[in-house]
C-alpha cells in the first residue's frame, strides 16, 4: 500500500541538536515492512529519570503493561520501539517477545532489565517476533550517536507520512536546557492517558516525580486533546526522560513541579507536547485539512470537551469539512448529541471568523459565500458558544476523507 505524504505535512523539519546524555540507533528488521527502519534503539549512559502516561484502555499491550511495571522504579537506561507490530492481544506469546526485548537490551547497555522500557506500534493480534531486533542490539547500543532524531521519529512510523519531531529551550538558574520530542500516530486516535507514540528527552536535571508531576499537566491540553478518528489505542505511550547533563553547566536539581524555577521548563514542555500532538492530527490517515474546535460557554471545562471531542469525532461533521461544506446544522447535532447542558436558543457558531448561527438560528447576515470560503482553507478554526457558564475547551482534530477508508481497508495487506 502506498501512501502520499499529507499535504499538511512540514515543508522542513525542526533541526534537533545532540543531548547529552542520551544516544539512538535504528535497524531494520524486517517485522512486517521492506526495505525501511523499523527498530529504535534509544541508550541512556547513566540513568536518566523517567515519566510516563499510557492508554486507557482496558486491553493495553504487553509493552504498556511492562512499562508501567518499570515506571515505579523512577529510572531509565534504555527504550527500545518496534513498528509493524503493537504485540497487543498477543497472550503469553507477548510477555515473552518483551522479556526477550527487556533482557537483550538489558545486556547491550549494561543494566537492570528494571531499567528498560518498550514501546511497539503496528498490527494488533499478531505475535510479534522480538528476535528478529534481539540479537542486534548489542550492536546498537555501539553504533548509537547523538544526532539520530529524524532517523528514529523515521523509524518507529507506521502509517504516518512524515516523522515528527519538534525542539525546544529552557532556562534552570540561568542556565539554557533542551527538550527533545518525537512522536508517531496517524491513526486510531483518541488518545485518553493515544497507535500515538511519543517520546521526549531533555538534559535538565529533573527528578522522575516532579517530570511525571509537570507531565501529567500538560497532557489533557495537548496530546488528549488531539483526534482523527476517536478511538484509542491498546498502545498508547507518552514518556519523557531527564538525563540530567545539564547539572555539569550549573542547571540545579528540580525535585518539585511547583519549583519557581521549573517554570520555564514546564511552559516548553508543554509548547513542545502540543507541537507533536498537532503534527499527529496534521498526519491523519488521509487528513487534507486540520481543524481547531474551541468550545466556550459551556456549564463547566469538562462538559466543553466532551461537546468539543462529539463535534470533532463525528463522521458528519468531518465528511462536510472534507467537502468544504458549511453545513453548521451538523454542529448543531454534535452539540445536541453530546448528552451535556446546551440551551438551543443561545447557541452560537462560527467558520473561522464568520458567524453562522446565533441565538438558535442562522444568523441574520449570514453569508454562504464567505462561510465557504473559510472551508477552502487547509487550516479550519470552529467556535461554539454554548451561553450558559463559563467552561471552555479546544479540540484538534481533521477531516474524513475517503483515503482514509482505503488505509483502513488494506491496513493489514
Amino acid at each position: 500500500m502506498s501512501i502520499d505524504v499529507s499535504p499538511l505535512a512540514p515543508k522542513s523539519y525542526a533541526e534537533l541538536p545532540p543531548l547529552a546524555g542520551v544516544r539512538i540507533e535504528t535497524a531494520a528488521a524486517g517485522i512486517k515492512y521492506k526495505d525501511r527502519t523499523d527498530v529504535m534503539l534509544m541508550v541512556f549512559d547513566r540513568p536518566a529519570a523517567v515519566a510516563g502516561v499510557f492508554t486507557t484502555s482496558k486491553c493495553p499491550s504487553a509493552p504498556v503493561d511492562f512499562c508501567r511495571a518499570n515506571l515505579g522504579g523512577g529510572q531509565a537506561r534504555a527504550l527500545v520501539v518496534n513498528s509493524g507490530n503493537a504485540n497487543a492481544f498477543t497472550g503469553q506469546k507477548g510477555r515473552d517477545a518483551t522479556a526477550l526485548t527487556a533482557k537483550a537490551a538489558a545486556q547491550a547497555v549494561g543494566c537492570k532489565e528494571s531499567e528498560v522500557f518498550l514501546a511497539s506500534t503496528g498490527v494488533i493480534g499478531e505475535p510479534l517476533d522480538a528476535a528478529k531486533f534481539a540479537t542486534v542490539l548489542d550492536q546498537m547500543a555501539v553504533t548509537a550517536s547523538g544526532d539520530r532524531w529524524i532517523d528514529a521519529a523515521s523509524a518507529i512510523m507506521t502509517t504516518d507520512t512524515y516523522p515528527k519531531v519538534a525542539t525546544r529551550t529552557a532556562r534552570i538558574d540561568g542556565v539554557v536546557v533542551t527538550l527533545n520530542g518525537m512522536a508517531k500516530g496517524a491513526g486510531m486516535i483518541a488518545p485518553d492517558m493515544a497507535t500515538m507514540l511519543s517520546f521526549i528527552v531533555t538534559d535538565a536535571d529533573i527528578e522522575a516525580e516532579a517530570l511525571q508531576a509537570m507531565l501529567n499537566r500538560h497532557v489533557g491540553a495537548t496530546f488528549n486533546a488531539v483526534t482523527i478518528d476517536s478511538d484509542t489505542s491498546t498502545s498508547d505511550t507518552l514518556m519523557v526522560f531527564a538525563t540530567g547533563a545539564a547539572g555539569a553547566d550549573g542547571a540545579g536539581v528540580i525535585s518539585s513541579a511547583t519549583d519557581p524555577r521549573a517554570r520555564s521548563f514546564s511552559k516548553a514542555l508543554a509548547d513542545l507536547m502540543e507541537d507533536l500532538a498537532i503534527q499527529i492530527v496534521r498526519d491523519g490517515e488521509g487528513a487534507r485539512k486540520q481543524v481547531e474546535i474551541t468550545v466556550t460557554g459551556a456549564a463547566s471545562a469538562k462538559a466543553a470537551g466532551r461537546i468539543a471531542r462529539s463535534i470533532a469525532n463525528s463522521p458528519l461533521v468531518k465528511t462536510a469539512i472534507a467537502g468544504e461544506d458549511a453545513n453548521w446544522g451538523r454542529i448543531v447535532m454534535a452539540v445536541g448529541k453530546a448528552g451535556e447542558k446546551a440551551e438551543r436558543d443561545k447557541l452560537a457558531i462560527w467558520f473561522g471568523g464568520v458567524r453562522v448561527a446565533v441565538d438558535g438560528e442562522r444568523d441574520p447576515a449570514y453569508s454562504e459565500s464567505a462561510a465557504s470560503e473559510v472551508m477552502k482553507q487547509d487550516e479550519i478554526a470552529i467556535r461554539v458558544d454554548l451561553g450558559i457558564g463559563r467552561g471552555k475547551a479546544r479540540v484538534f482534530t481533521c477531516d474524513l476523507t475517503k483515503a482514509y477508508v482505503e488505509i483502513n481497508g488494506d491496513y493489514r495487506s
